[in-house]
């Protein structure tokens, strides 16, 4: 699951909204529906995030949260290290590589730590 499918489902589950009901209002099909919240479709269009807003009635902070989090959820990422230091492309490739293998834990650290040193973007 993408961190963006989470937090739909868990919209869903709150407001006890199947995913069959959620893409038949949203005009979209259930097969789509259930491939974006399982990861396995990329990032949804900004207007399949207003319209999921709207749907569930989300303003303000936990909206831009939401973009957020679908502009985060793309299942293949793909990196362009040219024009960066041998480190960065070695630390690239070594993370593509050994992704799978880090626990939950290790993860949530190496977030952390990106998150805050990254600089926020408006």
């Amino acid at each position: 699951m993408t961190p963006f499918g989470v937090r739909v489902r868990a919209l869903r589950e709150a407001q006890n909204v199947s995913l069959k009901k959620m893409a038949e209002d949203l005009q979209i099909s259930s097969a789509y529906l259930s491939a974006l919240e399982h990861g396995h479709r990329g990032q949804p269009s900004w207007s399949l995030v207003e319209q999921i807003c709207s749907y569930f009635n989300i303003i303000w902070d936990e909206a831009e949260d939401l973009h957020r989090l679908a502009a985060l959820s793309h299942p293949k990422v793909t990196l362009d290290t040219s024009g960066l230091s041998p480190t960065a492309t070695e630390y690239a490739n070594l993370l593509a590589r050994e992704i799978r293998n880090l626990s939950e834990p290790r993860l949530g650290e190496m977030l952390e730590y990106l998150k805050s040193s990254t600089p926020v973007r408006s």
